[in-house]
């Protein structure tokens, strides 16, 4: 593929990306590197019992089978069909009543507004162009309810293990991976959009040694900033309004 070729629906239903070498693995909630990815998107913010979670760009269906024990609904979205079959075919030999699987492009859903408590982006920005992350942001926002939480994951580029992977080095370098947002970009990103912004900071790594390291340096030295994660919040209408 070119370096220069724009990378959309085509290339994750044409190729493994799903289905390739390592799909279960990143399916399954069951490996110490899922359990991070879940257990670290839940601090920055856990719904509630009674919450509609819409999971962006719900890829392997990671994040919908996790919480679809948590709460009242869970709806999972991405534009790749090749995806939305993986994640029907899992939830047939995995039954969830309140988990639903919709093919649709996340900067316009199709969804009802307002119909949400919970949107979660986890490792979906990085896949987006500039103008569709505006997009989707922009989406999270109709889709929310007043009082909504926007729920961001994504990895820092200046991160050492990014840098490798970048220049293919110890790492493969994911070419899916079109645009890596920084922590101020994707705070304006969700401000523009509409959200006030609740949580923001950096998130350690997996790796048990560099993990110990990068919660202890990451707030001087930027290349141990392993992940970016943020909350944004969709204000309340003001009294009276329509």
């Amino acid at each position: 593929m070119s370096e220069h070729e724009r990378i959309g629906q085509e290339f994750y239903d044409s190729s493994d990306y799903f289905e390739g070498e390592g799909a279960e693995h990143l399916g399954s909630a069951d490996t110490p590197f899922q359990r991070y990815r879940i257990g670290k998107v839940l601090e920055i913010h856990t719904p509630r019992p009674e919450d509609r979670v819409l999971d962006l760009g719900c890829g392997w269906g990671t994040f919908s089978f996790a919480l679809a024990p948590r709460v009242k609904e869970v709806v999972g979205l991405d534009f790749s069909a090749r995806s939305v079959e993986f994640c029907r075919r899992r939830l047939e030999r995995e039954p969830h009543p309140n988990l639903s699987f919709v093919q649709a492009d996340a900067g316009d859903t199709g969804l009802p507004p307002d119909s949400f408590d919970v949107v979660v982006a986890a490792d979906l920005f990085e896949h987006l162009y500039p103008d569709d992350s505006q997009r989707v942001a922009g989406e999270a926002f109709r889709v929310l309810r007043p009082g909504g939480r926007f729920v961001v994951w994504t990895p820092h580029r200046g991160h050492v293990l990014e840098a490798l992977k970048a220049r293919n080095i110890l790492l493969k370098r994911d070419v899916s991976h079109v645009d890596y947002k920084s922590m101020d970009r994707m705070k304006a990103l969700l401000e523009d959009a509409g959200f006030h912004i609740e949580r923001a900071y950096y998130a350690e790594s997996h790796v048990p040694g560099l993990r110990v390291a990068e919660r202890l340096l990451q707030p001087v030295v930027p290349w141990l900033r392993r992940r970016v994660a943020v909350l944004g919040r969709k204000p309340e209408r003001d009294a009276g309004a329509p």
